[in-house]
């Protein structure tokens, strides 16, 4: 395999005085899966107009561990229009002419954290060849799980005073932030959350502070208003391939709603490969861009998502985790041999936690897969989904099935080609492993699976089974069941919120 790697991943590779853990953990999967690097004659013409010379000699001292590429493909019918469509400058053109080279097929892969390019490879329908760091991470991770780096990773809070603040992870804080070890020591009483792997590496570190109406703003421009807001202080994940920066996000979003907030907001730095991403993720899940924060280092960028948003059914990240109540909904069923691999926050409570770690992209994801062979098939984005644990083998149905979960659906995938195609799909974000998947698209040739992208959303406190759902209404009888999409009225879906003692915050009227 031949991966093409982007201008920017090459400067931070060999040249960053902050090791990048990320790409790092990129160049490791290179070796293990023995990947030919690649780089673009026009990335090194990009290099020697570095404005740090020694980063220009540097990375050219390293070029022999790379393949260049000697020659260049041609500007096809379909590339041209790409260059006529997008291309304004220098820096357009190059991205163009390197993403050519997975269009000809003369490389597999291009990585790359460009967003712009990845928006091109879509409309060149190559989407699925042109990777982020994480994606790429995401895809090796899934295929070869016997050569994941980490075998086990754990989200716990902790004070900050028992966590070491000279930890190499604290490395990019401390070169944007020269007093960053005084405020980190300051917080020895104060809790953040923290991930670390099995061999007691940190991959993760979040930081989040309520501030009252009253808080000073003066140094926010344009000036914040008096709102209830939840600062995000601290945010850091290494990409692995496991989803920590979405379970990490689903952490925010349930403190504002805990908190009961006006607003989120951030402030960073855009000047490294990593605040780039950060900035993109935030993007991604309703954050935007709202002005500048003077500080004695330079100014920053601040982003700012509203918790008081209008639910938006056809963007449903964009207004996460609010839902509307007038929405359609519908009760699905899900396996107990897959239903906590999905959801490891609505597990049961004769399950064990230790079974559910987040050692798996699909346990971490917001975004998730559920596969279905529904005769019911017309989803659309906005309709919300109540995931029903069907029971437990060899006990009573009555007691052991159970709804568990609130989800939103994204949208639904129906039209699919083959079974690569599938496993493309659903890899990452379902329970199954390449393998079952192909046993799942081979089950019936006849009734071939669709796929319901879709948001997971809430876990009930308290978990109805079959028995009081009949007893309420929702079911008419151990026979009715669902066994598709059943759609229910908003009445039954205000019931089962009532009495599974929902905390209906997230959901508008």
């Amino acid at each position: 395999m031949r991966v093409l790697l982007d201008t920017n991943i090459l400067i931070h590779r060999e040249a960053n005085r902050i090791v990048n853990e990320d790409i790092g953990t990129l160049f490791g999967w290179f070796d293990k899966l023995h990947y030919e690097k690649c780089v673009h004659p026009l990335s090194l013409k990009e290099i020697e107009k570095h404005k740090d010379k020694e980063i220009v000699k540097t990375i050219n001292t390293k070029l022999k561990n790379y393949s260049l590429l000697r020659t260049e493909a041609p500007d096809s019918s379909e590339i041209k229009d790409i260059r006529d469509k997008y291309d304004r400058d220098e820096n357009d053109e190059i991205d163009t002419s390197l993403l050519k080279e997975v269009y000809a097929e003369r490389v597999n892969y291009l990585i790359t954290e460009d967003r712009k390019i990845h928006k091109k490879a879509i409309e060149l329908g190559i989407g699925d060849r042109i990777f982020t760091i994480d994606g790429f991470l995401e895809k090796v991770t899934a295929e070869n799980p016997e050569l994941a780096e980490y075998k086990t990773l754990s989200v716990k809070k902790e004070y900050f005073g028992n966590i070491d603040v000279s930890d190499d992870f604290f490395d990019s804080f401390r070169n944007d932030y020269y007093e960053f070890d005084r405020w980190f020591n300051s917080k020895a009483n104060e809790v953040a959350y923290i991930c670390r792997a099995d061999n007691g590496k940190i991959v993760a570190f979040l930081y989040v502070k309520v501030e009252g109406e009253q808080e000073n703003y003066s140094d926010i421009e344009p000036i914040f208003s008096n709102k209830k807001r939840l600062k995000i202080g601290t945010f850091k994940v290494i990409s692995n391939g496991f989803k920590l920066g979405e379970r990490f996000l689903k952490i925010i979003f349930d403190n504002a709603l805990r908190y009961k907030v006006d607003e989120i907001y951030v402030t960073l730095f855009d000047h490294t490969e990593d605040q780039e991403r950060l900035i993109g993720l935030l993007s991604d899940w309703g954050f935007t861009h709202y002005g500048i924060k003077h500080t004695h280092t330079g100014d920053e960028l601040v982003f700012v998502k509203d918790f008081h948003p209008i639910p938006d059914s056809l963007h449903p990240k964009k207004t996460y985790p609010f839902i509307d109540r007038n929405r359609r909904i519908f009760i699905v069923p899900i396996y107990p041999e897959y239903h906590t691999e999905l959801f490891p926050d609505s597990i049961l409570n004769n399950e064990s936690t230790a079974d559910f770690i987040e050692n798996q992209p699909h346990r971490n994801a917001i975004q998730k897969v559920y596969i279905s062979r529904s005769y019911f098939k017309e989803l659309v984005s906005g309709d919300i989904i109540i995931f029903y644990r069907t029971k437990t083998p060899g006990m009573s149905a009555y007691y052991t099935s159970v709804v568990t979960t609130i989800g939103v659906v994204e949208n639904v995938i129906t039209d699919i080609s083959d079974e690569d195609e599938f496993i493309n799909l659903c890899r990452k974000r379902s329970v199954f492993s390449d393998e079952e998947l192909r046993r799942h698209w081979r089950y019936y040739r006849s009734n071939k699976p669709f796929i319901v992208n879709f948001l997971y959303l809430y876990s009930f406190p308290k978990r109805l089974n079959l028995k009081s759902l009949i007893d309420m209404g929702i079911i008419k009888d151990i026979h009715s069941v669902p066994r598709g999409f059943e759609q229910i009225t908003t009445e039954q879906f205000n019931l089962i919120l009532g009495a599974s003692k929902t905390d209906e915050s997230f959901i508008i009227d």
